[in-house]
């Protein structure tokens, strides 16, 4: 073990910030510490560091805090320009161990401090600069590379990726993941957690309570366990309820009355389960349809060129019903532009686009939020909705977590992130068939985002959206839009099997890389005779995307029929080892049956059956998935089919 919290408590004011915790790290874990705002989080980190000391308990035993050895423990500094006057290159030299300015210890230091410089986006000459000519935020990542050259045994960060652009928060992961020594982490970028951190505490009401696993596994099993306890917290209501109901219908009765009491104290006797807390997100378990279907293709473009005064990028795109396409790319590429332009907020510089028939849209970006009202959220949704009831608007609203006094609050009073859930929740209740959303969860907490990426999972309908949040986009997206340089590919495929697609290629542009693969196509294509290449114009790209989705489609397929078919060869074997246990019991039972008349002897084989039925809860979903590949080919093949008839 290498550092411990054993029993602590952490009071302020005579409020207790941490109660009776206990929290460990082991060798060289990353740890994500997660909870509400204000829950303590910062709290725990400076109280690691040293700068918060533990509250005197006589109830605790020992000294509360202990380590395996006299340990380096460093916090990011919130106030990097303490020596505004150095250069960087001095400043990140302080923390060489060599002394010898010729050594290969030196030389190997200097090496690491550049590649972690230039990893944070820096240039390399611009170490000789001093550290007062950067910005805060350059500060801030000076600062952090200044700890992660010093590389104390445990480095507690708190926010890390703020003030980083999305290439160097995706370098850090991979810093991160390989970093030799123990870091507590402190973030709301989810997807930079799941990605770096192996274990993750989560801190409620000043108790700590660990996970192991990434930020994803943590909430799923958070969801389990909180099922589990409600339901054991129901069973034994119910118990305590039919012991209550036998005492009150026997308790006058002369001839009953022992039996009442004993059942009386049998209810005394049981070990009260607590009341189950909720989960601070709602998962929406029903779909969200749409009031009118729309048509298969909800928008189609031909050599579309948006932007203003000259043309940003140039799009042909045919989006189908039911889709839900995240949009990436730089600041200035053109993905606020484009969503501006299908929603007829500006006009197409050249090209055409149409929107399918019976197209109903909603709108959403950073203006959409800007709501004034002095009337409570309740009323304000009940206008927009008169034909609901009272009782609807709070079921509704408490979806969308304004539950309680929440509703009651003016909506002038609300938060940013709060007015821009309820819009999203009034745009959800309208039930458009299209959705088009511009940072749909800027400003808005993690309990927030998890709400609404479940709300968007169950729509129904075509989602067309731009965020920044990698974690959002994985949960929603299942393709993705590349804006590069001035053109768009379509990526038919969620967002992880991008990453992974971006990793194969190694340094080489994705879109340059697939774009590469399409030409082979259609070069094998234009292989055609010459009397009928007046109809290349028509079908090449086409076809030869088709074809590529066909292929990439198959690699999945592939990928699930494995998966499936491991799943089962286990269960098999499990089978297989049930099954030799069983005969063994039975063998055993006959034996002994003569011994068992009186029925005090070994017990009926047929009881341990009972909870075993040979089945896996994963090859059910393993197989499911494999079956969805198999018709998301096919769709594929008989849309490819039709073009060539």
């Amino acid at each position: 073990m290498l550092y411990q919290i054993t029993d602590g408590t952490v009071t302020a004011g005579g409020k207790p910030i941490l109660s009776h915790i206990d929290f460990e790290i082991k060798g060289k874990e990353k740890i994500a510490v997660v909870g509400k705002n204000g829950a303590g989080k910062t709290t725990l980190l400076r109280l690691i560091a040293g700068e918060l000391s533990l509250d005197r308990d006589d109830k605790r035993m020992g000294p509360g805090i202990t380590s395996s050895r006299r340990l380096t423990i460093g916090m990011l500094s919130q106030n990097a320009a303490e020596d505004g006057e150095k250069t960087v290159e001095e400043i990140l030299l302080e923390s060489c161990p060599a002394v010898d300015a010729y050594s290969r210890e030196r030389f190997e230091y200097e090496m690491e401090y550049d590649r972690i410089f230039t990893g944070f986006g820096f240039r390399k000459e611009e170490k000789k600069r001093r550290l007062s000519s950067f910005s805060g935020g350059e500060q801030t990542k000076i600062s952090l590379i200044r700890l992660l050259l010093q590389k104390p045994d445990i480095l507690l960060l708190d926010e890390p990726t703020n003030h980083l652009d999305i290439h160097t928060v995706e370098w850090l992961e991979g810093y991160m993941r390989e970093y030799e020594k123990a870091v507590v982490f402190v973030s709301h970028d989810r997807f930079f957690l799941d990605q770096v951190v192996d274990v993750v505490y989560e801190l409620r009401e000043g108790k700590l309570r660990r996970y192991p696993g990434n930020y994803t596994h943590y909430r799923e099993q958070k969801q389990k366990d909180l099922a589990a306890w409600k339901k054991a917290y129901e069973r034994q209501q119910e118990e305590l309820k039919r012991l209550e109901e036998l005492v009150e219908r026997f308790k006058h009765k002369p001839k009953k009355a022992s039996f009442a009491r004993s059942k009386r104290k049998a209810a005394e006797r049981v070990e009260r389960i607590e009341k189950p807390d909720e989960d601070d997100v709602h998962l929406f378990t029903g779909d969200i349809e749409p009031l009118v279907p729309g048509s298969k293709w909800v928008f189609e473009s031909e050599h579309l060129k948006i932007g203003y005064d000259k043309a940003l990028l140039e799009i042909s795109l045919r989006i189908r019903k039911g889709q839900k396409i995240g949009i990436l790319g730089d600041n200035g590429a053109g993905k606020t532009t484009f969503l501006k332009t299908i929603a007829g907020l500006m006009e197409p510089l050249d090209g055409k686009f149409s929107l399918g028939n019976r197209t109903v849209m909603g709108y959403f970006d950073q203006f959409s939020a800007s709501i004034g009202s002095k009337k409570p959220v309740a009323e304000h949704f009940h206008d927009l909705f008169p034909s609901m009831t009272e009782k609807e608007v709070r079921s509704v609203l408490g979806a969308y977590l304004f539950g309680g006094k929440a509703a009651s609050t003016p909506v002038d009073s609300l938060s940013g992130g709060e007015k821009s859930r309820l819009v999203l929740a009034e745009l959800l209740q309208s039930r458009p068939n299209l959705l088009l959303l511009d940072e749909p969860t800027n400003h808005m907490d993690i309990q927030a985002k998890e709400t609404l990426e479940s709300a968007f999972r169950a729509y129904t309908g075509t989602i067309i959206f731009v965020s920044h949040d990698r974690y959002f986009i994985r949960q929603v997206a299942d393709a993705i839009l590349i804006f590069e340089g001035q053109s768009v590919m379509y990526y038919p495929f969620g967002y992880e099997h991008y990453l992974e697609r971006c990793r194969k290629a190694g340094g080489e542009s994705i879109a340059a890389r697939i774009q590469a693969e399409e030409q082979a196509l259609i070069a094998g294509i234009r292989a055609v005779p010459k009397a009928e290449r007046h109809r290349l114009k028509e079908m090449d790209t086409e076809d030869a995307y088709l074809d590529w989705q066909l292929r990439l489609r198959a690699e999945r397929m592939e990928d699930a029929e494995y998966q499936a078919e491991r799943l089962w060869e286990q269960q098999m074997e499990a089978a297989r080892i049930e099954e030799i246990r069983l005969e063994q019991e039975w063998k055993e039972w006959f034996e002994k049956k003569d011994e068992a008349r009186s029925g005090d002897g070994a017990g009926n084989p047929e009881d341990s059956t009972k909870d075993w039925d040979g089945s896996s809860e994963a090859l059910p979903v393993a197989w499911e998935q494999w079956t969805e590949s198999c018709l998301a080919w096919y769709e594929i093949w008989v849309e490819a089919e039709e073009r060539r008839r």
